[in-house]
């Protein structure tokens, strides 16, 4: 453990400890992740070999925040300057109607509730997956090595086991209700009828078969092939919506970045539907004209200052930002500087306003985050889920896939903006970032925690540039987070910053954390070296590649 010290005498401390290599770097919320990853470096793949070796293993090793039945955002910075988004987030059946649920409530906070639970818990809470699809379509474009290589490290996880860490175990007893349930996720995560432990051997050998089919057939496994059927067929006996031609029909949306500056750093990430990126952008270009430095991390000042820009950027997500085959956003004057630049007089600086603020979404806190980068200079930052933990909770017999629940994410009255319909894709508050600078990646960094990622996000950033902190300072530092009510803190700001933003009028809510387990990787401009780093939220671990090949001027001498 170490302390970080502000020059206005704040501290905290950080638990973790970096990592620094010279030809590679991936960082994953779980050491076998981080592994699956770093095999591929040695091997001599990319970055974006890393990332999806890491990803596939995460979804053994991590089930209740990913798998291939799920959705997210990949963001990839090549070392040339030029960037790809692709936009893999689930679809609602080609059959979901806007009355498909019946609501609870009309009032919170049970408003996003539905009648027995059915958009949250069961084959109904599923969406059409992209996870998969997208995987392939950027190891397909940008990979280096074979795609039965990119697999390896998953299937032997799932085939010959791990061991079951204390997060996933407390994880999986919270849920112990919903996950006895349904046979095929029991029989792996309360084997005798008992919560996994802590250091239990998990063995998933349905999903090392699957596994080994995606290893020969690729994503058609699942979108024209036998795991696909599976799914369809065990939907229709369920009450499920999800058909074959559903998933045949699912497509990956690939963007340019959405792209902004701060401080001559360059920000890019997926545009909308994702909003995350969108918002960091437009919290930025208004920070800019503050002397946050000056303030000092975890003062009053400076965190009454992020709070009234968090409340902005919410105002404005609420406000603007949906699904844009829906929704007309106006994206070049949200993230433009005149636009930041007028917001500023909307910031009161000694007390706190009221920001028009929009209905909570139904957004999971949980979920994972990869962050890979290779010694060439290429990065990737992507961050996917199936949703709430473990997803619907439902496992497609004889596959050991997961379902996500992502329709959970709409709501479940008729005739409002996010209402279910078929076909359509929700907003998604993650925020994979990537910053560069001179027109080289720089930074990938990213975290879980639905509405609160971006937020958190854009708190790292400023941690670094303004605040000079080390990346894994930046990550393991205290977090706050309000939408315009209730701001929470975490416990690291201490008593005096909340006694001091009580008394500019903030409802303060002291939390254990804010989003979850942020991890992200950063480039020496100098030497090129490679800094990983993850924060004590989750069981995130950064692996290192560094050495390399002989001399090749070095000859084998031997003795005579």
């Amino acid at each position: 453990m170490k302390q970080w010290r502000s020059s206005a005498g704040t501290t905290f401390d950080t638990f973790k400890e970096a990592a620094t290599g010279s030809q590679g770097m991936v960082v994953t919320n779980h050491p076998l992740g981080s592994s699956a990853g770093l095999e591929m470096l040695a091997m001599g793949g990319n970055a974006v070999d890393a990332a999806i070796a890491a990803i596939f293993a995460l979804s053994v090793v991590e089930p209740m925040m990913v798998g291939p039945l799920g959705g997210g955002y990949i963001n990839l910075g090549l070392a040339d300057g030029t960037g790809l988004c692709i936009d893999n987030y689930t679809l609602a059946p080609s059959a979901a109607t806007p009355d498909m649920y019946t609501p609870v409530s009309d009032t919170w906070p049970d408003y996003l509730t539905s009648v027995g639970r059915v958009s949250q818990v069961g084959h109904l809470a599923s969406g059409v997956p992209g996870n998969l699809k997208a995987w392939d379509e950027v190891h397909a474009a940008h990979g280096r090595l074979e795609w039965e290589a990119i697999v390896q490290p998953a299937i032997r996880y799932a085939a010959s086991g791990f061991r079951c860490s204390e997060y996933l175990s407390r994880l999986a007893l919270d849920h112990a209700e919903d996950i006895a349930r349904f046979d095929a996720t029991a029989k792996i995560f309360q084997p005798g009828g008992v919560s996994v432990k802590p250091g239990d051997l998990i063995v998933r050998p349905e999903f090392a078969d699957s596994l080994r089919l995606i290893a020969q057939e690729r994503s058609g496994a699942l979108y024209n092939g036998a795991l696909g059927q599976a799914l369809a067929d065990d939907m229709a006996a369920n009450g499920g919506l999800i058909t074959t031609a559903d998933l045949a029909a699912y497509e990956t949306i690939h963007n340019d970045p959405v792209r902004g500056t701060y401080r001559g750093y360059e920000i890019a990430g997926p545009p909308p539907g994702n909003s995350g990126i969108t918002l960091i952008i437009e919290m930025l270009n208004i920070l800019e004209g503050f002397d946050v430095a000056a303030m000092g991390f975890g003062t009053v000042e400076s965190a009454h200052l992020l709070i009234e820009i968090l409340k902005i950027g919410f105002a404005d997500r609420f406000a603007y930002l949906g699904d844009p085959a829906t929704v007309d956003i106006p994206l070049e004057w949200l993230t433009s500087k005149a636009y930041g630049s007028s917001r500023r007089n909307d910031v009161d600086p000694d007390h706190a306003t009221t920001a028009l603020a929009g209905r909570p979404g139904a957004e999971s806190s949980y979920t994972t985050h990869v962050t890979a980068a290779d010694g060439d200079g290429n990065m990737v930052s992507m961050t996917q889920t199936i949703n709430e933990l473990f997803g619907s909770k439902v496992t497609v017999p004889g596959t050991g896939m997961l379902l996500n629940n992502t329709q959970a994410m709409f709501d479940p009255h008729p005739g409002q903006p996010n209402s279910v319909a078929a076909n359509k894709r929700v907003v998604s508050s993650m925020a994979p970032a990537i910053l560069s600078r001179d027109g080289r990646p720089w930074l990938g960094i990213g975290t879980p925690g639905g509405v609160r990622i971006f937020p958190s996000v854009f708190q790292s950033i400023v941690n670094l540039i303004d605040h000079g902190m080390t990346l894994q300072e930046a990550v393991e530092a205290p977090r706050l987070w309000t939408q315009g009510q209730t701001v929470e803190l975490e416990a690291g700001f201490g008593a005096d910053i909340q006694t001091g933003l009580a008394a500019r009028g903030h409802d303060i809510t002291v939390v254990p954390n804010v989003a979850g387990g942020m991890n992200g990787v950063i480039v020496d401009p100098a030497t090129a070296m490679l800094t990983g780093a993850a924060c004590w939220r989750a069981d995130g671990s950064p692996a290192a590649l560094a050495g390399g090949y002989a001399n090749a001027e070095a000859r084998f001498n031997p003795l005579v």
